[in-house]
């Protein structure tokens, strides 16, 4: 994988990896970059080895199914009362993952789909205007949806900040005893891009928990539209840590790869992506999948446009960061589950 000089861009709002392995025993050899390993066909699940990074499965079907395939892999299962964390979408917005696409898993497992508020300017700015859009999208129809900070949030606790102490949520998570964490990967104006760390960060957190993160914990102001680059991308590692703290051996990952664009499902008019779809991964790491993801990203062809995306928001320093937190591992093994 090449490596450019990221340009640290200012703004508001890792190829393929995996230690390639036969009967989950011997390893073919294949260098592919510093962080990952070479990738082989497996029938999953495959099981934790000792001392080994965590697995990252994969898959090209982007279906129901394929998304089904992927949590069967994963060999968590959702228990309790579930929540299923999504992107609703602005309104607008072709991208978002659509009810169709996600039903199959989201009825598996009895979910309830969970929102949170964003800070202001969007028609998702208010619980009843996202509840509309909730219903608008289609959401509603598959499944219950609850926007999480529809009358308040809560504090978590963020052990060993740097820059946030506590983390803001839709206090409504507190009726949840399991996440599944659903995102869909693409750029992102204000992060370079958005997956699963993303998700679990400014995704859970209350309006005003989305301006603290947004400042670096300086304020929860709602019309906050300015921060330090950096500790924004930092303080969302430091919000996932909280949320993960919160449902040890309680969440899972899944991230699907298509609509690339480079801009965020909170656009109402984002710009056309400009590379092909890739697939589904998922893994219990949310650090190691991003990092697979992106991974794929820079292996691709037509990546120009996301990879430069990328860079100018320097957004890898959200998974150094989260790394250095303990959230995951940016070493991972991807495993192949079709062909």
């Amino acid at each position: 994988m090449q490596s450019k000089k990221a340009v640290i861009f200012f703004c508001i709002a890792a190829c393929i990896a995996a230690a390639g392995f036969q009967s989950c025993q011997k390893a073919e050899a294949q260098t592919l970059t510093p962080t990952a390993q070479a990738e082989t066909t497996v029938t999953p699940p495959v099981p934790p080895l000792a001392g080994e990074p965590p697995v990252v499965y994969m898959t090209t079907n982007i279906t129901p199914a394929g998304i089904m395939a992927i949590y069967n892999s994963l060999g968590l299962r959702a228990s309790g009362k579930v929540a299923v964390k999504i992107h609703t979408g602005e309104p607008g917005n072709p991208h978002y993952l659509k009810p169709d696409l996600i039903k199959d898993i989201v009825q598996n497992v009895n979910g309830t789909i969970v929102e949170c508020n964003t800070a202001g300017g969007v028609r998702r700015a208010t619980a009843a205007a996202h509840y509309q859009v909730a219903k608008d999208h289609g959401f509603t129809a598959i499944a219950p949806v609850v926007i999480l900070d529809e009358s308040a949030d809560i504090a978590f606790p963020v052990s060993g900040g740097k820059h946030l102490k506590e983390n803001f949520v839709g206090a409504r998570i507190n009726e949840f005893d399991f996440q599944v964490v659903l995102s869909h990967f693409k750029g992102h104006p204000m992060g370079g891009f958005g997956g699963a760390i993303k998700n679990i960060s400014i995704g859970f957190a209350s309006s005003a928990g989305k301006s603290w993160i947004h400042s670096g914990g300086k304020t929860k102001n709602t019309g906050f539209r300015s921060a330090d680059q950096n500790a924004f991308l930092e303080s969302m590692a430091e919000a996932a840590k909280s949320i993960q703290d919160r449902y040890p051996g309680k969440m899972l990952y899944i991230n699907v790869m298509n609509h690339l664009s480079v801009d965020c499902d909170c656009l109402s008019r984002p710009a056309p992506p400009t590379m092909a779809d890739i697939g589904i991964l998922g893994s219990l790491d949310p650090v190691a999948l991003d990092k697979a993801c992106v991974d794929l990203v820079y292996a691709a062809r037509d990546s120009k446009d996301l990879v430069q995306r990328i860079e100018s928001r320097n957004g890898m320093l959200t998974l150094d960061h989260a790394e250095k937190m303990g959230v995951g591992s940016k070493a991972y093994r991807l495993v192949r589950i079709d062909g």
